[in-house]
């Protein structure tokens, strides 16, 4: 970040503009928006900025640009003026250690001006460094939809309750619950719909309604959330709320920090991942920090990744809590066998050739799981299989006692949905000879039985190979090694 976000307070502070066309209007009228005192200096200035000086909103002194008018000055505009002039100006400005913004010359720039959202006092100022500002102006027209046109009027009203609130309500969890309910809840609804017949009595039941039922310390909660496999988009609206609400955060080893960007950033963060061959938190000892998180009072987040009832373990962590009389959600996520294949173009299940889709694990708290494996290797099966690399020698050699097809097509996406991603095709009879010639090493999903939709088909190029044909979609180069597994592609 090579500009650092901050709001000035300019109240009845000079700020100059040197120009006075169309650019210097722009800059004008944002201005007027704040308290600031503004200064143009320019021989002759639009009808516009001409009537603002009329009327007093601005000064205007009509003549060239002379050093002493940057005495005072807190804020420099340039507009509309020669590429000297401004060089000479800014380096003046900067000599001086005032702010200086030149119009359309960043490299004489030392702030630069956002893309605005003005939902005084709520502003929302929008940068990109100066490299893509259409894309900033969309930006900005994104969330002025998102944002209802009163919403400053409601963080008045917040400033105005806000002695009220403090009498009433004890500090800490049951008071951030309430502005919670004020600024996303029946408050807030009340306040919208408010009008002179009835919106104050309206608007007063659900004020007082909310703070008779926050006035005493509630009790702490736990929200089971699914955090998806990786990509920071793939978290839910509300997976995100609960990440903004949380005083504790308890999550997952692979939770990367994209992921818990979306945090309150005085959230307490707790790790609890397991690890190979490292001192790991049991299932016992993250049940246990989660009761005594909320019986604290807290609103405790269990950040898991894909969704946590799909091994997550989620429900003996609901078990638990709910023994101790802890109020528990579940927000679910996307799961990785979803979003892995949907990140590789990997349909799950296809009209005409299979209609169901089996979610398994490879490991269990006792070692390698055991499934019903003829089930499995009976013809037109698909299924993805969880944490199964490394336990990929007892999977293939278990289906294929169990007379599955040997070539059956496999496919196995590692960090999927991640900039790491990795996705390898091969036949069940090559899993484990693929799995450590191509170092898999997980997290990764295995799926097996099913390929890529496509016209264009590939088949190994030499005499020894498997000789069977997977399809793949025609964006994907794909490469083979002799009589072994289908390699790597990457997208």
């Amino acid at each position: 970040m090579k500009h650092f976000p901050i709001f000035l307070d300019l109240e009845h502070q000079k700020t100059l503009v040197v120009g006075g066309g169309e650019a210097a209007a722009q800059k004008v009228r944002l201005m007027l928006k704040t308290a600031v005192a503004i200064v143009v200096i320019s021989e002759r200035v639009t009808p516009e900025l001409a009537e603002f000086a009329r009327i007093g909103r601005i000064a205007w002194v009509a003549r060239k640009f002379q050093e002493s008018d940057l005495d005072g000055s807190r804020l420099v505009f340039v507009a509309g003026q020669s590429g000297q002039l401004s060089e000479h100006i800014s380096q003046l400005a900067q000599t001086r250690n005032i702010p200086v913004n030149v119009v359309d010359q960043a490299a004489l720039c030392s702030f630069l001006m956002p893309a605005i959202v003005d939902r005084d006092p709520v502003t929302i100022a929008i940068g990109t460094e100066g490299t893509a500002p259409v894309l900033a102006r969309r930006l900005k027209s994104t969330i002025e939809g998102l944002l209802p046109p009163r919403l400053g009027e409601l963080a008045r009203f917040a400033q105005e309750l806000r002695p009220r609130v403090a009498r009433e309500i004890p500090e800490g969890v049951a008071r951030r619950s309430f502005w919670d309910a004020f600024f996303f809840g029946k408050i807030r609804d009340a306040f919208f719909s408010e009008n002179t017949v009835n919106g104050s009595a309206g608007l007063s039941r659900a004020i007082d309604a909310e703070i008779s039922g926050h006035g005493t310390d509630r009790g702490g909660s736990v929200a089971l959330v699914g955090a998806g496999p990786g990509d920071p988009e793939l978290l839910t609206l509300k997976a995100q709320r609960k990440l903004q609400e949380a005083d504790v955060i308890v999550h997952d080893r692979l939770i990367g920090p994209a992921i818990l960007d979306y945090a309150r950033r005085d959230a307490e963060r707790i790790d609890v991942g397991k690890a190979p061959g490292r001192l790991s938190p049991s299932q016992h000892d993250i049940n246990r920090i989660l009761i005594d998180q909320a019986v604290l009072g807290k609103t405790v987040v269990r950040l898991k990744g894909g969704d946590p009832y799909i091994f997550g373990r989620g429900a003996e962590e609901q078990a638990a809590l709910e023994e101790h009389g802890i109020t528990v959600e579940i927000v679910p996520g996307i799961t990785s066998a979803a979003a892995c294949a949907a990140s590789v173009k990997l349909p799950l299940t296809t009209r005409g050739r299979n209609r169901s889709l089996t979610i398994l694990t490879g490991t269990t708290q006792n070692g390698a799981a055991d499934h019903d494996w003829q089930a499995l290797a009976a013809p037109g099966q698909a299924f993805a299989i969880y944490m199964g690399v490394a336990n990929a020698c007892h999977l293939q050699q278990e289906l294929l006692t169990a007379g599955i097809a040997p070539r059956t097509p496999v496919v196995i996406v590692e960090n999927g949905t991640l900039p790491n991603e990795r996705c390898v095709s091969t036949r069940i009879q090559h899993l484990k000879r693929t799995i450590r010639a191509e170092r898999i090493k997980g997290p990764a999903i295995i799926y097996v039985g099913l390929s890529w939709p496509s016209a264009h088909q590939v088949s190994a190029p030499d005499t020894q190979s498997i000789g069977e044909i997977i399809p793949f979609p025609t964006s994907i180069q794909q490469t083979y090694a002799t009589d072994g597994p289908l390699k790597e592609f990457a997208r």
